[in-house]
C-alpha cells in the first residue's frame, strides 16, 4: 500500500511541486493583498480623520473670524466719528448761531463721508480679518497636526499678536487716508448741491455711485484700495536695518504673504463684491425714509413708488449722518450678516485656509 501511493507520488511529483508552489503563492498573494487592503483601508480611515479635522478647525476658525469682527466694529465706529464728528455742528446748531448756514454744509459733507468711509472701512475689515485669521489658522493647524521634529512653530504666539497687531493700519493711517480722500470725493459731488434741493432714492444711489468712481479711481492711482488696509513694506518691521529678533522675520514673511493675497485678482473681486453689496444694503437702510404715507388699506410701497418720492437734502443730512450706527454695529444687524453670509467671501476664505494649511512638500 505504502509503495504504491509513493509511486504514485514519484509518478506524478511535478504536478504535486507546481500545485504547492501554485496554493502556496495564492496564499502568499492574499495575505499580501490583505496587508495592502489594511494599509489602504488605514490610510483612507487617516485621511478622513485628518480632513475631518482640518474641516472642523476651518469651521471654528470662520466662527472666529466672524467674532473678530463683531469685537471690532466699535473701535471701528469711535475712529470715524472722532475724525469725523458730526455731533459737535448738531450741537452747534441747536445754539442758532449766525453761521447757521455754513455750519449746515459742513454738516453736509461730513454727514455722507462718515457713512460712506464706514461701509468701505467696514467692507475692508471684514475681508482682511478673512485673510489673515485663514492664514494664522493654516499655520496653526500644521503646527498642531503635523509632526514638526523639533522644528520652530510656523506661528508661535508672539507672531501671531505681532503679525495680527497689523489691523491697527486700518484703524489709524488708512483709516485717515480714506477718509481724505472720500471727503473729497464728497466735496465734488455734492459742493454745490442746494440743501432745499429734494433728491428721489434713485438720484441718491446715482450721487453714491459717483463718489464711489472717484474714491475707487483715486485709490487705484496707488495700489488699489489695499492701500487702506497694509502698511506699505517700507513702514513695516522691514525697515530695520538690523536687530531683527526670529520672531520679526517670521511675521515680516507673514506680512508679504498678506500682501500678496490683498494685491491679488481674486482679493479684489471678494472687496468689490462686498462693497456692492454693502451699498446695497446702505440704500436699502435709506429706502424706509423714502417711502410714502401709508394708509391701512393700501399696499406697501413698490420700487417705483419709492423713485417719485424725493426729500430735501436738510432732511436726507440727517438721516444719513445716523447710518453709521447700524453700520458698525456690534450686534449683528442685517448689513453685517450680509457681508459674512456672501458665498464668494466663504470661497476666498476656505482657498487661503487651503493654501496655508497645506504642507509645503505637498505643494511641491
Amino acid at each position: 500500500m505504502l509503495s504504491s501511493t509513493w509511486n504514485f507520488i514519484k509518478r506524478h511529483k511535478r504536478k504535486f511541486i507546481f500545485t504547492g508552489v501554485f496554493v502556496g503563492g495564492v496564499y502568499l498573494l492574499g495575505k499580501y493583498a490583505q496587508r495592502k487592503i489594511q494599509e489602504m483601508q488605514e490610510r483612507e480611515a487617516a485621511e478622513y480623520i485628518a480632513q475631518a479635522r482640518r474641516q472642523f478647525h476651518f469651521e471654528s476658525n470662520q466662527r472666529t473670524c466672524n467674532m473678530t469682527v463683531l469685537s471690532m466694529l466699535p473701535t471701528l465706529r469711535e475712529a470715524i466719528i472722532h475724525h469725523l464728528n458730526s455731533e459737535s455742528l448738531t450741537t452747534l446748531l441747536k445754539t442758532k448761531p449766525a453761521n447757521k448756514l455754513e455750519i449746515w454744509e459742513d454738516l453736509k459733507i461730513i454727514s455722507f463721508t462718515r457713512s460712506i468711509v464706514a461701509v468701505y472701512s467696514t467692507c475692508m475689515l471684514v475681508v482682511l480679518l478673512r485673510v489673515q485669521l485663514n492664514i494664522i489658522g493654516g499655520y496653526l493647524y500644521l503646527d498642531n497636526s503635523v509632526t514638526k521634529n523639533g522644528m520652530t512653530p510656523l506661528a508661535p504666539p508672539d507672531v501671531q499678536q505681532q503679525y495680527l497687531s497689523s489691523i491697527q493700519h486700518l484703524l489709524g493711517e488708512g483709516l485717515m487716508e480714506l477718509i481724505t480722500v472720500v471727503k473729497k470725493a464728497v466735496q465734488e459731488v455734492f459742493g454745490l448741491v442746494s440743501l432745499k434741493q429734494s433728491l428721489s432714492l434713485q438720484e441718491l444711489e446715482q450721487q453714491l455711485t459717483q463718489i464711489r468712481q472717484l474714491v475707487e479711481d483715486d485709490s487705484s492711482k496707488y495700489k488699489g484700495l489695499s492701500w487702506y488696509m497694509m502698511p506699505d513694506e517700507e513702514n513695516t518691521l522691514a525697515s530695520q536695518a538690523c536687530g531683527l529678533t526670529e520672531n520679526d522675520v517670521t511675521t515680516i514673511k507673514l506680512l508679504n504673504e498678506t500682501r500678496d493675497m490683498l494685491e491679488s485678482p481674486d482679493f479684489n473681486i471678494v472687496l468689490h463684491t462686498c462693497l456692492n453689496r454693502g451699498f446695497v444694503r446702505f440704500l436699502d437702510n435709506m429706502a424706509e425714509f423714502f417711502r410714502p404715507p401709508q394708509r391701512d388699506s393700501t399696499p406697501s410701497s413698490t420700487p417705483d413708488q419709492l423713485s417719485h418720492v424725493s426729500l430735501p437734502l436738510a432732511k436726507i443730512i440727517p438721516i444719513i449722518n445716523g447710518q453709521i450706527h447700524s453700520i458698525c454695529s456690534e450686534i449683528p444687524s442685517h448689513f453685517v450678516q450680509d457681508l459674512l453670509l456672501i458665498d464668494q467671501v466663504k470661497e476666498f476664505a476656505a482657498n487661503v485656509y487651503e493654501t496655508f494649511s497645506t504642507p509645503q512638500e505637498l505643494q511641491k
